[in-house]
């Protein structure tokens, strides 16, 4: 679904493998995603990938990788390798998704402070609409993850700091 938005063309899965009671096996498996990932047979894919010193090891998370592209104040179409992360973790309490974004373009300012609402008008809309067809794809509401540095989650994107007396964001550049 990310990849129709143009936020994440998967080329690999990667699979963290746990053993219960025992906790995780420190082994992943990465899978080239050369299908779909709507192709029926992935799941026996990503299962193939299980370590076979550890048949009872189950899988713990699955993250999916690749790049997406972003548009610049110009409207130039640009790649970025994880523009968005998503990755899917099983628990007791059944499966979560998380999908994590590591750019400037989806805010007013930019890291440095500055605003940058051209970049973000070309970016945000498609973060928002991409939330909102995840959300409803998997029949779920959105849990808003914990504030960072550099932002504040919101239900379908990041929130806008204040800006000072000179109409700029925060520096966050000795974070990066």
């Amino acid at each position: 679904m990310l990849d129709r938005f143009d936020l994440l063309t998967p080329v690999s899965l990667e699979c963290k493998w746990y053993v219960r009671g025992s906790g995780f096996t420190g082994i992943t498996s990465r899978l080239s995603a050369l299908t779909s990932l709507d192709d029926p047979s992935l799941p026996d894919k990503v299962l193939g990938t299980q370590p076979t010193s550890l048949p009872e090891s189950k899988i713990r998370s699955v993250q999916f990788l690749g790049p997406g592209t972003w548009f610049d104040a110009e409207g130039k179409a640009r790649r970025e390798p994880q523009l968005v992360d998503l990755s899917v973790t099983t628990g007791s309490y059944g499966p979560t998704a998380t999908l994590s974004v590591h750019h400037d373009i989806w805010g007013l300012f930019d890291f440095r402070g500055r605003p940058h609402h051209d970049v973000q008008t070309k970016n945000a809309p498609r973060l928002a609409d991409a939330l909102r067809e995840l959300n409803t794809e998997l029949g779920v509401t959105p849990e808003i993850g914990e504030p960072t540095y550099f932002g504040v989650a919101t239900a379908f994107g990041i929130a806008t700091p204040d800006a000072d007396e000179d109409g700029f964001g925060p520096n966050l550049t000795d974070k990066l």
